[in-house]
């Protein structure tokens, strides 16, 4: 069992699942939606819309098509708001329901964006501290997938990882 903290291109990644940041109406965006939509190819925004809509701090599963990764994960991270509008709970919910989206597809590994940290301005030390603590209660229940990469855009973000998992034995 382990965390990874990697600074890569999620795209291209050979995981059993990737993460994507999605928007509620899954049809690709800005960010990492933008670049898993575009790597992925035409076939996962033709998948994504056999769904209507999807919650802020729910997933839904489709393949993964031209990606390393077999499946990808679209988790609605929340619009931050100030911090008074359930936002870390409906951030801790798109973590948790992610990981339990990658045990029903019985997945070793994944790798995790820093949810709604880019376009959606959840603040990036509050959200990587929900981020670390979600996947390590997951870890600690023993539960799949075992593998888990937090994946890094930039150095700060990294930098924040690294701190936040200094002193865990699962790192």
């Amino acid at each position: 069992m382990a965390v990874e903290i990697v600074s890569a291109d999620i795209t291209t990644l050979d995981v059993d699942a990737v993460v994507n940041a999605a928007n509620e109406r899954l049809r690709g965006g800005g960010g990492v939606d933008g670049a898993i939509h575009r790597a992925a190819g035409p076939e996962l925004l033709e998948a994504c819309k056999q769904y209507t809509h999807c919650p802020t701090g729910e997933v839904r599963v489709t393949p993964g098509f031209r990606l390393p990764a077999r499946h990808v994960i679209h988790a609605v991270g929340p619009v931050w708001r100030g911090g008074n509008d359930r936002e870390d709970e409906l951030l801790a919910s798109a973590y948790r329901n992610a990981l339990a989206a990658a045990e029903s597809l019985s997945a070793e590994s994944i790798a995790f964006p820093a949810i709604s940290t880019g376009i959606y301005g959840f603040p990036r030390e509050r959200a990587a501290t929900i981020a670390v603590a979600e996947v390590l209660k997951w870890l600690d229940g023993g539960r799949r997938p075992r593998r888990i990469l937090l994946v890094a855009f930039d150095r700060e973000t990294e930098a924040t990882y690294r701190r936040l998992l200094s002193d865990d034995p699962f790192v």
